[in-house]
């Protein structure tokens, strides 16, 4: 269901779910524990997540494991809000998504091809998003079948397009060629060349900076919108003389630049 390899620092998780290339709950178990796995592994440096058929990245999350999970729910006897409460608290995709919006190695989406729903929502985990060109759509049509998104898209495409776009796209659940969502900054570019290389290119060039200021820039960059800017600046300032004192690596780094032997660019 998922094959994973890497290029040098670089691992290369491609998603393989035939015939539909659905996302479902045993893939997201999956994929969590391999998420885990290379979070762990200091020998990788950046991630790249692409999809393994013909035109497909992620198609959606499986509708009809949606629809037996909602009759489930309601033979169980327990009332909304306990369900509700619940889920308030955790569930097994909420963790995936988040343990990699939030792990401190970056994540690039190499999408391929569909990429809607559930397959878009982890996109948007993703810093770096990067589509090839290609007769398919990219987006979050869950209203048309007569839901929302559930996996984060409410929340992560504001951050990504602002309030105004998002509603647009959500409420009318519009997909869009991957041309138009680099244009409204869904995904950063459409790579015409060899996406999966240039997806990995990126890595690489991720994978030779100084890993523990990646992830302190990532930390504070993505939660910048969740508190005031004093703060946010606070936080910026503490990370930073952190940084300073505790990683050896950065200080090399700079002392290296000033000896002739770095570059800034």
């Amino acid at each position: 269901m998922i094959m994973m390899s890497d290029d040098g620092p670089v691992a290369i998780v491609t998603f393989e779910n035939p015939p539909m290339g659905f996302m479902n709950m045993e893939m997201v178990k999956e994929l969590d524990r391999i998420v885990a796995a290379y979070e762990a592994d200091d020998n990788v440096r950046a991630i790249v997540f692409t999809g393994g058929l013909p035109n497909v990245f992620i198609r959606h999350y499986d509708v009809g494991e949606i629809v037996q999970a909602g009759e489930f729910v309601r033979q169980s006897g327990r009332s909304a809000d306990d369900i509700a409460e619940a889920a308030r608290a955790e569930t097994d995709i909420a963790r995936l998504f988040d343990r990699v919006d939030r792990m401190g190695k970056p994540t690039i989406a190499a999408i391929n091809g569909m990429c809607m729903g559930g397959g878009f929502e982890f996109a948007l985990c993703c810093d770096i998003r990067i589509a090839a060109p290609g007769p398919y759509t990219i987006g979050l049509p869950e209203t048309n079948v007569g839901i929302f998104p559930g996996a984060g898209g409410t929340q992560r495409l504001p951050r990504a397009v602002g309030e105004a776009r998002a509603l647009e796209l959500i409420l009318r659940g519009r997909v869009l060629s991957p041309e138009e969502a680099a244009q409204l900054g869904m995904v950063h570019w459409v790579e015409t060349h060899d996406l999966l290389q240039a997806a990995i290119n990126v890595g690489k060039d991720l994978a030779r900076k100084a890993p523990a200021a990646l992830a302190a820039a990532k930390r504070l960059v993505k939660g910048a919108m969740d508190r005031p800017l004093a703060d946010g600046l606070a936080e910026e300032r503490a990370a930073f003389m952190r940084l300073l004192v505790e990683d050896d690596d950065s200080m090399a780094r700079m002392q290296a630049f000033l000896d002739g032997d770095g570059e800034i660019a």
